[in-house]
């Protein structure tokens, strides 16, 4: 057992230290360097560190801050990215060897640049399920990415190292995609807050691409308030002042969303809805369709998109990406046609269950983290792939293109986590329904296991 630390302060309390020059940024950054050298060798979440790089922005904060000048609201706040996001100087794998020789990006992704001129200093590059196909973040390039409430499960996936670089107190906050469920995922399994904006909210340039019409981008962070600034500051402006969350009317997803839970998720869920006043259960139709739909226009999207490559390097792949891209490669047009005109119309479904309540609430995984010697979860009482079934209450929501925050909930032991659902730019509602369930004590950041764990956690 590892001896007991100090995991990384949030990135509200970082900045505003170093604002305050109560720490320098380079210390900061170079102490998240030394944690990450030591600690990661458990957890496998950090692909690389970006030292130098990193230490220099750093070293531009500290002056600066001593010559009066305003660094930005996440000043020398250190962070990691995603490998699939640019960032300058740095090749973007996508977490796979095909890119390796490409040449490195000149310029960050656009969300990067938003963080880097906030302030925040780009300091490492995150393991993924490779070209985020996946939920489980096993990789066959650069291995499994452990959770580290228990080294022995899954972290989740694809945005898995950003998840856990979060959870194991690595990194105050971190950046991940969502196409399936790749945030929202891996933020209940490891017991962190993320956010899926809405689709097209956030700006994909330098962002490699999966699933053109599902993918979105987001943070991961241990709170709501440092979730809610990183994610202001990549949309390029804060929200406005949030709703008082008594005029915010809820309600619970049953049916689809009620089967296959385990009896301590369902136990969280009700208590989260007995204490925003026992909104309504909302049974939304051809769940199981829609899941479908977003399998068969991921797999066509993803396909189409890496046939080329494919036809030149396709044993550089990891093996269980290659089989599914090619079979997506040679669905018909047909069948991807129909999906996406289910898809038109489980969205107005959707959408007029937003007509009777602003935030619909549902699980986001049936149960906690499986073990990675036993890669599977239980679904209608059969044992199913984790990799491909960890998402079936995600994956139906990804399909609409709404915005869902993941929150965790304050539960004993492993994680647990749950989707706030709000109808097209909804993030005000959905942060004020998060903030109200982290102050009523119902859903935080969970601490770190035995061992780990210390009472500056700031989970």
């Amino acid at each position: 057992m590892n001896a007991p630390v100090t995991p990384m302060a949030g990135a509200l309390a970082l900045a505003a230290d170093i604002r305050a020059r109560r720490r320098s940024a380079v210390s900061v950054v170079t102490g998240a360097i030394a944690d990450i050298e030591i600690r990661d060798t458990r957890f496998n979440s950090v692909t690389r560190i970006l030292g130098a790089a990193a230490v220099a922005q750093a070293e531009e904060v500290d002056r600066a801050i001593a010559a009066g000048r305003d660094p930005g609201p996440l000043a020398g706040v250190p962070f990691g990215v995603k490998d699939l996001f640019d960032v300058r100087g740095e090749v973007t794998t996508a977490g796979s060897i095909v890119l390796r020789d490409n040449p490195p990006a000149t310029q960050d992704a656009t969300v990067v640049g938003r963080l880097r001129a906030a302030g925040a200093v780009p300091l490492a590059t995150l393991n993924m399920d490779e070209f985020a196909y996946g939920f489980s973040t096993e990789n066959a390039h650069s291995g499994t990415t452990r959770n580290p409430h228990d080294p022995d499960r899954l972290a989740g996936g694809s945005s898995g190292g950003s998840a856990a670089s979060v959870a194991a107190g690595l990194l105050p906050f971190t950046l991940g995609s969502d196409t399936n469920g790749s945030i929202r995922v891996p933020s209940s399994l490891c017991g962190v807050w993320g956010l899926k904006p809405t689709y097209g909210q956030m700006p994909l340039q330098g962002v490699y691409p999966f699933v053109a019409s599902l993918d979105v981008v987001g943070p991961m962070a241990s709170t709501v308030e440092d979730l809610e600034a990183v994610y202001g500051v990549m949309a390029g402006a804060p929200l406005a002042a949030l709703p008082a969350v008594g005029d915010v009317r809820v309600a619970r997803l049953g049916g689809w969303f009620a089967s296959n839970i385990s009896a301590e998720l369902a136990s969280g869920l009700d208590a989260v809805m007995a204490h925003l006043g026992h909104g309504p259960t909302i049974e939304l139709p051809e769940v199981a369709r829609a899941r479908a739909s977003a399998f068969l226009i991921s797999a066509a999207e993803g396909g189409n998109l890496h046939l080329p490559r494919l036809r030149r390097r396709a044993m550089q792949y990891d093996p269980a990406t290659r089989g599914r891209l090619m079979a997506g490669a040679m669905l018909p047009a047909a069948t991807f046609v129909q999906a996406h005109r289910f898809r038109r119309w489980f969205r107005d479904h959707v959408h007029a269950a937003l007509a009777q309540a602003d935030v619909l609430i549902a699980p986001t995984t049936v149960g906690v983290a499986p073990r990675i010697d036993q890669p599977s979860i239980i679904v209608d009482g059969k044992t199913v792939s984790a990799r491909a079934n960890l998402g079936i209450f995600t994956q139906p929501i990804s399909l609409t293109g709404l915005p869902v925050l993941a929150a965790p909930l304050a539960v004993a032991g492993l994680p647990l986590g749950i989707q706030l659902i709000g109808a097209p730019g909804g993030e005000a509602r959905l942060f004020a329904v998060a903030r109200e369930l982290q102050r009523a004590g119902l859903a935080r950041c969970t601490p770190l296991a035995a061992g780990y764990a210390t009472k500056d956690s700031p989970c």
